[in-house]
């Protein structure tokens, strides 16, 4: 699917080719392979033999949820580049909520059945919903990593969950098999967001993430499990603006065990997604599969950084 097709869909809607800053936030998203989530009903939706056209009114929709999203988390976050800035907070929140209402508006031109859209608007729905408690607990500061997964959960995996489950019911399947499909959606999205977290951490110059250690998994597994350079790590968090810091606090991430637990993470979800695909019977499941290859790519170069001789041998086993 051409994604033009799918920018076009939300240019269309009457109060949007009306509203400029709307079409020139639609203009700025770029395409990029791993993190086009709009691209994930397509995949389902191919997975259950269904056509791509079926599928254009959801991705358009998980589009408008995307740059929503990323309005409102950069208020959130404080983002020194965030539209807010020159937008103002309520422009930018009414920006927000307009590009929810587009979603909806959108999945209500589906061409299916009166059932499989209400099926579909419950699904956005509840992905927005679970979305926003996420980004509501991740602005505060995390003390465990009980804390850290509660947070997870209600983040990126509800997005990826809903997103596979609405190409599958827009394909056709039944809900059984588009509730398969969302569990693998979810799993992944747990992947996806340690993996972030792992690539952020190890970054130069310090990213973010760094200035709420206890929300990034290494980070807070260095901050939190005893070893014998915690305090010491405790401090460099707080200086990690100086490169010295920064790269001796990343030497402490390896040497205590936090890089390796989360990579030891990662393989587990990475087997627990493979697996929950192998139990699907599905019509085509080389999209799916592609899928999951895409998002472990960081997970395979982490591997070979380490000495893994072969990578995907290993998050097959």
């Amino acid at each position: 699917m051409r994604f033009d097709e799918i920018k076009n869909r939300v240019r269309n809607l009457p109060a949007v080719s009306a509203w400029p800053q709307m079409l020139k936030l639609i203009d700025r998203v770029v395409h990029r392979e791993s993190l086009s989530v709009w691209e994930h009903p397509v995949a389902a939706c191919r997975a259950v033999g269904g056509r791509e056209a079926d599928v254009l009114p959801a991705s358009s929709a998980l589009l408008c949820s995307l740059i929503s999203i990323h309005l409102v988390d950069d208020m959130l976050d404080d983002e020194p580049c965030g539209d807010f800035r020159y937008l103002g907070v309520g422009r930018t929140a009414n920006l927000a909520l307009a590009f929810q209402a587009a979603g909806h508006r959108l999945i209500e031109e589906a061409e299916a059945s009166a059932a499989v859209r209400a099926a579909l608007q419950s699904s956005f729905a509840q992905m927005s919903l679970a979305t926003c408690l996420g980004q509501d607990l991740d602005s505060r500061n995390l003390t465990s990593e009980e804390e850290y997964w509660r947070v997870v959960g209600t983040k990126t995996p509800p997005l990826f969950r809903e997103a596979l489950r609405m190409g599958a019911l827009l394909g056709g399947a039944p809900v059984s098999i588009a509730d398969q499909l969302a569990e693998v959606g979810g799993v992944l999205g747990r992947f996806i967001q340690v993996s972030d977290d792992i690539t952020d951490a190890l970054e130069t110059p310090a990213r973010a993430d760094w200035k709420r250690a206890s929300n990034c998994l290494p980070l807070l597994f260095a901050m939190t499990v005893a070893h014998p350079e915690r305090e010491e790590f405790i401090r460099l968090v707080e200086r990690v603006d100086e490169p010295g810091a920064l790269a001796e606090a990343q030497k402490i991430l390896f040497r205590c065990g936090a890089v390796s637990y989360c990579t030891l993470k990662l393989i587990e979800l990475a087997r627990e997604a493979r697996e929950g695909l192998a139990r699907i019977p599905l019509r085509d499941p080389e999209p799916i599969e592609h899928l999951l290859e895409v998002h472990m790519r960081p997970l395979y170069r982490l591997l070979e950084k380490v000495g893994v001789e072969d990578p995907m041998a290993l998050v097959a086993c």
